[in-house]
């Protein structure tokens, strides 16, 4: 019966890793096919990406390079509403990503010793927009306010043609918004080769970040083998809801349909205090989803998602940590206190009124997140992202005289002494200018 998950009784530890486990994504041909597309890119260029384009979508588009003209015409096909919309969730997304400059602070580790830390902006980046089925314009949103703030002086945008070879025009209007004016309708596999490596007309950027299927996915994971870097290892979005006998059914249903919605592969999880509620939920779920328009997608994904009860409240938080979950939603009266033994997820909901929904849009806060267990050590995406931490130090004379005897004594018993003759060779000479 569609609305199902498949229920779990009260596991024990050794059962959860198993239980944990997401879809998966990979079949056996997609990393050759992958690897295929990134080399015919590094040798051919910009042909191999018409060829590619022609092959995967179905459109030949002479000049993948959107023009001013192209990206000033799509204010005329958004509807005002869309734009006020997206316009204040920019301003929302600003607020929250400017609190993460980071001031220099210097600080005398010893006197004479100075010692202070820089964020220097990645000089070239490169932002992949999926635009399938559904144009996911909001991730324009995610990576391009903080790529602004951070200042990165050189920002490149792809993202697949439509079918009559022009790209969705709110992806455009966003982009616009953000202050990226160097847009290429490519996508797939062959976007992420051209941004890593470069092409005639696609410059080769520093790191590349953004979603996408899994041809996306396997073809960042493996430039990143190729020495490109890449904002974080992903996979299909999931969500995990917490709920015990205060929670709305119809409130939760909707949140495990607004992520199994994102496509077949993804995952919704359930952890209940109370199994009445689980029984709710299903019999909302199987209401909900027949409603849905992309119910057919939500179905897939709901037959290979989950719920677990718990009658020990630890013991559902100590799974919801040991699966470490993309977004999680804490659908209880005192999800503030609860939140306090949250360790591992990438974004956290709290209460009856925050639906997972306003993350991904406009709340403020970033939707590009780990999944597949990676929150355990990855968090979400943050200015931090787009700039490098770069160290500096300054001596003194007296600086290097008060540590001298320090740093010596290490690098003796490191036995490098080259180490230690870089400070004495300076001691010895005491008419050198500081």
């Amino acid at each position: 019966m569609q609305g199902v998950l498949r229920r779990y009784n009260n596991p024990p530890p050794n059962e959860w890793a198993e239980i944990a486990k997401r879809p998966v994504r990979k079949h056996e041909d997609l990393s050759s096919a992958v690897h295929t597309i990134i080399q015919s890119v590094r040798q051919s260029g910009d042909l191999a990406i018409r060829d590619l384009t022609k092959k995967f979508d179905g459109v030949d588009v002479g000049d993948s390079l959107i023009s001013d003209s192209e990206i000033s015409s799509a204010n005329a096909l958004v509807p005002k509403v869309l734009q006020d919309a997206i316009i204040q969730a920019r301003r929302n997304i600003e607020e929250f990503h400017m609190l993460q400059v980071e001031k220099e602070n210097p600080v005398e580790t010893m006197p004479g010793v100075m010692c202070w830390r820089r964020s220097t902006p990645i000089q070239s980046i490169g932002m992949y927009i999926p635009g399938g089925s559904a144009p996911l314009f909001s991730t324009v949103l995610m990576l391009g306010v903080p790529a602004s703030i951070a200042k990165c002086p050189n920002r490149y945008l792809c993202t697949p043609p439509r079918s009559d070879g022009t790209v969705h025009p709110a992806i455009l209007f966003t982009a616009a918004q953000c202050g990226i004016h160097s847009i290429y309708r490519i996508g797939g596999a062959q976007a992420i080769a051209a941004l890593a490596f470069g092409t005639e007309s696609v410059p080769r950027v520093d790191k590349i970040f953004g979603p996408g299927n899994t041809y996306v996915t396997e073809a960042k994971e493996q430039v990143q083998r190729m020495g490109v870097a890449i904002d974080m290892p992903a996979g299909p979005s999931e969500v995990l809801v917490f709920a015990d006998q205060s929670s709305n059914p119809a409130f939760v249903a909707a949140d495990l349909l607004s992520q199994a919605e994102h496509g077949p592969d993804s995952q919704v999880m359930l952890v209940a205090t109370d199994s009445n509620m689980i029984t709710a939920v299903e019999s909302q779920l199987a209401e909900q989803l027949v409603k849905l328009p992309r119910r057919e997608i939500a179905a897939k994904a709901v037959a290979h998602s989950k719920s677990l009860y718990f009658p020990d409240r630890t013991d559902g938080v100590r799974f919801i940590n040991a699966y470490a979950p993309e977004h999680l939603i804490l659908a209880v009266n005192d999800a503030q206190l609860l939140a306090k033994d949250i360790v591992n997820a990438g974004s956290v909901f709290l209460g009856h009124f925050t639906p997972e929904s306003v993350g991904d849009y406009a709340s403020g806060t970033n939707h590009t997140l780990p999944t597949n267990g990676w929150a355990r050590s990855f968090g979400g995406l943050s200015l931090d992202s787009f700039v490098k931490k770069i160290t500096f130090q300054h001596l003194t004379k007296d600086g290097l005289k008060g540590i001298a005897h320090i740093v010596q004594t290490m690098a003796n018993a490191e036995s490098l002494v080259g180490h230690e003759r870089a400070v004495s060779v300076r001691l010895h000479n005491e008419d050198s200018d500081e």
